[in-house]
């Protein structure tokens, strides 16, 4: 049975040319997450953006993310 609230465990980060790292959104897919960071990261700016699972710790490409920083 459904209480009525939405699991969003996809999110979107982007990290700007100075490190700083923001969540851009949460989404209820891993697909719509990934469209958005495609779409964002096509526009050419120097940001980085990226999909993880909330609670994960992966960054782009296998780096790192926020959660496993010491």
């Amino acid at each position: 049975m459904s209480d009525g609230t939405i699991t969003l465990p996809w999110q979107v980060i982007r990290q700007d040319d100075n490190g700083n790292r923001y969540r851009v959104g949460q989404y209820a897919t891993r697909a719509e997450a990934q469209k958005i960071a495609d779409n964002l990261d096509s526009r050419g700016h120097k940001q980085l953006y990226w999909v993880e699972r909330i609670g994960g710790s992966t960054g782009p490409a296998g780096f790192p993310g926020p959660s496993d920083a010491a």
